[in-house]
């Protein structure tokens, strides 16, 4: 199943994966969607045959919290970088933040920050800035379906961003600071949503070490597809690959016989297909 965990300030993503591994006693573990080691919030985590689904969750949305710091640019967009511009300003007016907010919404291009682990001709952007090795990070286009102001401070906002895989709030926050002719960094960031793992019911590692398999969740209440149920007799040749013949739409489903899940499945052309399986013992 999956864990919904509350990834700690200070730990990486790695190490919740070796955190968890240690608790479940198996290697068989995995992460979708990496947060900064700075970072905290909704980290979905794999254990088991779950690890099989986890590319499903990368295409999710997700809502980060976060609070940007204006009058200052570091280089690694957020505040764990070297500061290298800082200016005095007065804050613009809570109206006026919000309004340019909403120019921050839909389809927009930006820059991923070059402290990241996106590759550069087969290297790790971090890895080449660390060396100072100069280089162009590509631009790419993402989107923001809310950018919403909550607040404002003497120095700091703190907004929430509902947005789509690919998106670094640590680029927005340094977008958002130029509409205003500022620098700006990334204060704080929390990630509350991804798909349909919320902070609200997420875990720390402490409580995941009493909790055990009791924090698992199922496979199929983690993954948003719609439900097919497969016909009993076909649940043979289904297992071992075959295609069944349904009128259906294209799609990608869940698919379920007699109440038991049996994974994911692809409908292309009238025919089912078994994508991903579950393994069970005597299933006949």
């Amino acid at each position: 199943g999956f864990i919904n965990l509350n990834k700690a300030a200070g730990m990486t993503s790695h190490d919740a994966v070796n955190l968890v591994r240690k608790i479940f006693q198996t290697r068989k573990v995995g992460h979708s969607g990496t947060l900064d080691p700075a970072a905290t919030g909704v980290l979905p985590i794999a254990v088991g045959q779950a690890t099989k689904f986890i590319e499903y969750l990368a295409e999710c949305d997700k809502t980060y919290r976060a609070e940007i710091l204006f009058g200052v640019e570091t280089d690694s967009g957020d505040v764990t970088g070297q500061v290298i511009r800082s200016e005095n300003f007065k804050m613009p007016a809570l109206s006026e933040l919000q309004a340019a907010a909403k120019n921050f919404t839909g389809q927009i291009e930006q820059t991923p920050p070059k402290f990241s682990a996106i590759k550069i001709n087969g290297r790790k952007a971090y890895d080449l800035a660390r060396k100072n090795i100069d280089f162009e990070m590509p631009r790419r286009i993402v989107t923001i379906s809310r950018f919403e102001i909550l607040s404002a401070a003497e120095n700091f906002i703190t907004a929430e961003v509902d947005c789509s895989k690919g998106t670094y709030v640590r680029s927005l926050s340094e977008d958002f600071g130029a509409a205003f002719n500022l620098p700006a960094t990334l204060k704080s960031l929390q990630r509350i949503r991804v798909g349909n793992f919320n902070i609200e019911n997420a875990v720390t590692i402490d409580a995941l070490k009493s909790l055990g398999e009791g924090a698992l969740k199922p496979v199929d209440a983690c993954i948003d597809f719609e439900s097919f149920n497969l016909p009993p007799r076909r649940l043979k040749a289904y297992c071992n690959g075959l295609p069944t013949n349904i009128s259906h739409a294209d799609a990608t489903v869940k698919v379920y016989c007699d109440g038991k899940f049996l994974g994911v499945g692809k409908i292309t052309r009238g025919e089912l297909r078994a994508e991903k399986l579950l393994q069970y013992e005597n299933l006949s």
